[in-house]
């Protein structure tokens, strides 16, 4: 038996730092640290605009901060989740994304990604190869999404460089017709990139992605979808509200 709730719901180095926002996930290697947590006090709040909050924090044996996005997204959890499972979404609401689809063995639970996004010359372009694992609590609706770098999951591109190291959590809770949303980074980038401009740069690229996160999620193609949730609380699946 399936229970179905429905929920009420800046230029190269700019172009690089965009890339490196989007090539995280949670650790699978030994040595790879995991993400800060969301309610650590070392975080530092860098920029507020509207509704999206953007704070930093240093690692330890890294150039390199990690970052986190706080959104009220107006627009329901369910049309977030139908941007979330499209595999080419990344090219509507990721900055500067170009190419992206899903490949190899898998399911909604545990999926892989591909994506490229595009670099001004001289800059290379950059690719990366994504393990996607989703999680949703039946009780409270919330989803989570763990973003894993599995670089060795496809052959490299001599035109591109693959960032390896990267680990991402989003997570969404729904509050009546919109969206929490807390979206966590870090971020080790190949080639060499100084970690100050990096960092000075870091707070505006998600701002400029959840804005068209938001915008992308209220187009008509993401409308009318429900989340399917199994007798043990656990999300199933996300799926057209008229599918039987």
């Amino acid at each position: 038996m399936t229970i179905i709730r429905a929920h009420g719901f800046k230029g190269i180095m700019v172009g690089v730092v965009s890339t490196l926002i989007f090539l995280t996930l949670p650790g699978l290697a030994s040595d790879h640290p995991s993400l800060p947590p969301e309610d650590a006090q070392e975080w530092t709040l860098r920029k507020e605009v509207d509704n999206i909050r953007i704070y930093t924090m240093d690692q330890s044996n890294s150039g390199f901060q990690a970052f986190k996005a706080e959104a009220n997204l107006d627009v329901p959890l369910e049309n977030l989740m139908a941007v979330m499972i499209n595999p080419e979404s990344c090219k509507e609401w990721v900055h500067n994304c170009t190419e992206s689809y899903a490949f190899g063995q898998g399911d909604f639970h545990d999926r892989y990604a591909y994506s490229v996004n595009d670099m001004p010359w001289p800059v290379t372009d950059r690719d990366y190869v994504l393990r996607i694992r989703t999680r949703g609590n039946g009780d409270t609706g919330e989803v989570v999404m763990d973003l894993n770098a599995v670089p060795g999951m496809r052959a490299e591109f001599n035109s591109r460089v693959r960032v390896d190291r990267s680990d991402t959590l989003y997570r969404f809770t729904p509050d009546g017709d919109k969206t929490r949303m807390v979206w966590v980074q870090h971020t080790e980038p190949n080639g060499a990139l100084p970690g100050w401009l990096v960092n000075n740069l870091l707070v505006d690229i998600p701002v400029k992605s959840l804005q068209a996160l938001e915008a992308v999620a209220k187009e008509d193609k993401y409308q009318g979808y429900q989340l399917e949730w199994g007798e043990n609380g656990n999300l199933q699946a996300v799926v057209p509200a008229d599918q039987p």
